[in-house]
């Protein structure tokens, strides 16, 4: 199911976020390396690397920005939630199988454990971890791996870029006139490059090793505020099984690529009450 929400920061963050990437792109190529590189082997196979990273960026971006979270379905028939809302019957039901479902009275459904509500998607997410306006949508089970893919990239182009801007001043510019208004743009381009990479660089790094945190810990940024987890019992699992079970349990060559590989998700059905 695609999602995308008319959420005016998270429409801004993404243009920005595009803009950033783009703008990084024409920096790289036409102010580094074709001054400095071009006719070259290696200048040829760093052009084509660093647009592979861009690509892989805007694919895995996409992919967290379109992909379902992990939305609880709606029930197909209205349930009538009077009594919880009146206090005569708890909010937590136990299903068959002894998890811990509880009533979302913003959605009128029940969740399974460790969803929670998004007040800006207006449904409840599985394994929410938190709602990303760089994304333009949740994190949760569905599209983490997108999310964490995407900071990936974003800091393996952010310390690239740093190092070609090193390779092509090392090298020199073979097309400039060093007196010339075009060694001016090449030197403010490339301080816009700097900055920008250095900022990415170290904010998709502290994010990185948050989500890393939270997979490691088994329990989401929700859940790590509330210090709560809607009655889920968490079993003790190795630090590879929880990873497989956001990026796949497949090979691990493939945890590299913005792809589904594979569902570790339990039923997606809520349990039937008469309530």
């Amino acid at each position: 199911m695609v999602v995308f929400r008319n959420d005016p920061c998270g429409i801004t963050c993404i243009v920005l976020t595009y803009t950033a990437v783009f703008y990084a792109d024409y920096v790289v190529i036409e102010w580094l390396i074709i001054p400095s590189l071009s006719g070259s082997l290696w200048g040829g196979f760093n052009a084509v690397l660093f647009n592979v990273l861009v690509f892989l960026i805007l694919m895995s971006h996409a992919r967290a920005v379109f992909s379902d979270p992990g939305i609880v379905p709606l029930p197909s028939t209205a349930i009538d939630f009077s009594d919880v809302r009146a206090g005569q019957t708890p909010k937590k039901i136990f299903d068959k199988e002894g998890e811990s479902w509880t009533v979302c009275q913003r959605c009128e459904t029940y969740r399974p454990p460790r969803a929670h509500h998004c007040r800006i998607c207006r449904r409840c997410i599985r394994k929410m971890d938190h709602h990303c306006p760089w994304i333009n949508n949740c994190v949760g089970e569905f599209n983490q791996k997108f999310f964490i893919q995407f900071l990936f990239y974003v800091g393996v182009a952010a310390v690239y870029a740093i190092v070609l801007v090193c390779i092509s001043w090392v090298v020199g510019c073979k097309t400039c006139d060093i007196s010339g208004s075009y060694q001016n743009g090449r030197i403010a381009h490339t301080v816009i490059l700097i900055v920008e990479s250095i900022l990415f660089g170290f904010f998709v790094l502290a994010i990185i090793c948050d989500q890393l945190s939270a997979i490691f810990d088994d329990e989401t940024a929700v859940e790590s505020i509330q210090k709560k987890n809607n009655g889920y019992v968490r079993v003790r699992k190795s630090k590879m099984v929880l990873l497989s079970e956001v990026f796949g349990r497949g090979p691990m060559i493939f945890w590299l690529f913005p792809c589904h590989q594979g569902s570790t998700t339990s039923h997606l059905q809520p349990p039937q009450y008469d309530v």
